[in-house]
């Protein structure tokens, strides 16, 4: 063979060559990090991506799947939509049956479940009373809280028992025909844990979905090992890592007092109402974060150990097992850490929080009322 008839053989067999290598060039300097972002349930969304990952798939298609699962529980469980299947149930002024989706009647089980293991202190019947003190969606203007007799009667509209749910023939039922619910404080785990297996079945193994500070892990972070998220302490200097907690195959609730609150007579009124008096909490407790394996139970859980305080929420959690970590103010302003036995903290770091490399579960989005 002459060498212009080799020239000919080699030359495609070069251009493949060249070809695969600038691919594969490409493919290095290519973002591993990637995070999607948008708005959802009265607060915000963000999923973040290792693009470069043992298993991954489409980014349109992952967008696709997240928009899809996000509409979905907005439109059953919100109640900033007013055309939401749990509106209408709200609106629904009878005692006669109301046909729920599967996927409400399930939340609405997990909640009845967490009501009875922390006799009322989770409930999710509690959203006149939230309403009546100044927040969430359909709440009168904050600054002034109901009187005593105001207080009294929504009270009695208030209590987990007054929801009866059948799930074989698929209906909620109210014992008082006022009775209103409000997910804030358990639909946001579920849209987490919801997102999550819609990625899996997409093929990708390692991201971490957020919404309305509630997280859920899966896998390792594109520079490697577990997934670093950070719990915030309270600082009027700006936000700060209390301490970084490592998530694979995990999910952290954080629910806290410092996001969302004013001042009525020179005391401080949270968002956080304890549907058992009626009122905000008032303890010393300034945020409590659960690590759990689904994030609808770790989000229930996280309302309902700040409800009952510092000493029956730890007391709670020691009994049933639950990793959770307690930000308790001391006098002086500075905070006590507590964390439970199955608590799998990382370290304390105390340091400015750097976004691009450890995400922060904060307290709950002030934009929701969660019971």
């Amino acid at each position: 063979m002459d060498l212009r008839a080799r020239a000919r053989v080699l030359l495609p067999v070069f251009l493949l060559i060249l070809t695969v290598l600038a691919v594969r060039q490409l493919w290095w300097l290519a973002p591993a990090r990637v995070v999607l972002t948008g708005p959802t349930m009265g607060t915000t969304w963000s999923v973040t991506l290792d693009a470069r990952g043992r298993g991954r798939g489409d980014l349109g298609s992952a967008r696709a799947a997240i928009d899809e699962r996000l509409v979905a529980v907005n439109r059953l469980m919100s109640t900033w939509d007013p055309d939401s299947e749990l509106s209408r149930f709200n609106r629904h002024a009878s005692t006669e049956p109301f046909r729920l989706s599967p996927e409400t009647l399930h939340v609405l089980g997990l909640a009845q479940e967490i009501s009875e293991k922390t006799d009322g202190a989770f409930d999710v019947t509690v959203r006149p009373l939230v309403a009546a003190w100044g927040f969430g969606a359909g709440a009168r203007a904050p600054g002034h809280g109901p009187e005593a007799a105001e207080l009294e009667a929504i009270r009695q509209r208030v209590g987990f028992r007054l929801l009866e749910l059948d799930p074989m023939a698929g209906t909620a039922r109210k014992r008082r025909p006022d009775v209103e619910c409000d997910l804030s404080a358990i639909a946001k785990g579920f849209a987490v844990d919801e997102v999550a297996r819609a990625l899996s079945l997409l093929g990708w193994t390692d991201f971490l979905v957020e919404v309305g500070g509630e997280v859920r892990a899966h896998g390792r972070r594109p520079e490697g090992g577990a997934w670093r998220v950070g719990i915030e302490r309270p600082d009027a200097e700006g936000r700060v890592v209390q301490t970084v907690v490592a998530l694979s195959d995990g999910v952290m609730a954080t629910s806290g007092d410092y996001r969302s609150f004013y001042e009525e007579a020179g005391k401080r009124l949270t968002h956080i109402v304890d549907p058992r008096s009626g009122r905000p909490v008032g303890h010393s407790l300034a945020s409590v974060s659960v690590v759990h394996h689904e994030a609808v139970r770790a989000d229930a859980w996280a309302t309902a150990l700040t409800v009952l305080g510092p000493e029956r929420g730890f007391a709670r959690a020691e009994a049933e097992g639950i990793a959770a970590y307690f930000l308790v103010r001391s006098e002086g302003g500075s905070f006590e850490a507590r964390s439970t036995r199955a608590f799998p903290a990382l370290h304390d770091s105390h340091t400015p929080l750097d976004p691009e490399r450890t995400r922060t579960a904060p307290s709950r989005d002030p934009g929701l009322a969660a019971p």
